[in-house]
């Protein structure tokens, strides 16, 4: 496995819904001392029931963000994503079973922790359809095309498919583990 400081000082995270990309995030970000961003809160507007924000302004969110000298940012947003990774240092790719997403999609809907990694804030989330079918079935291979879009960045990269895997990868990189 590489160690952390092989990715560099602006990584970026994908992998599907309620893989563990947010707390992850907030990990590497406090370890290394960088910022952190979440890129479901430049796409959906504060205060509101996950409402999307205009295009054009969550694109300028996303390339102002890149602009810095360090980060590490999770989110996926194919649109986005060459200037993301023109910019970026090293990449981590985040996924699980389908069936665990769904899972935690529902705790932390129930749960409704608003110190969670990754909250919109002021927003109450509720269980939705949409985003049920989003998990289960809509997002259930996307990291195939994750994976995909990772190695053909030819950046320093780490490929996370399994709990198990990201667990190991929280040991080997001394990160603070999840609650």
């Amino acid at each position: 496995m590489l160690p952390l400081a092989a990715l560099g000082k602006r990584i970026v995270i994908l992998g599907p819904s309620n893989a563990g990309k947010s707390t992850l995030v907030v990990a590497i970000a406090n370890r290394l001392d960088i910022p952190v961003f979440h890129l479901d809160q430049f796409r959906h507007l504060p205060n509101t029931d996950w409402q999307v924000r205009p295009d054009d302004e969550f694109a300028a969110l996303h390339d102002a963000a890149i602009l810095g000298e360090s980060w590490v940012m999770e989110g996926n947003y194919s649109r986005l994503m060459p200037q993301r990774f023109a910019r970026a240092t090293g990449g981590i790719l985040v996924t699980s079973n389908h069936w665990l997403r769904f899972g935690r999609y529902l705790k932390r809907t129930l749960i409704n922790r608003k110190d969670r990694a990754g909250h919109l804030e002021g927003t109450k989330d509720s269980i939705k359809w949409s985003m049920i079918e989003w998990v289960l079935i809509k997002t259930r291979n996307s990291h195939v095309k994750y994976g995909r879009v990772l190695r053909e960045s030819g950046l320093p990269a780490i490929e996370c498919h399994t709990a198990k895997a990201l667990n190991d990868l929280y040991e080997a990189w001394d990160l603070p583990v999840p609650h």
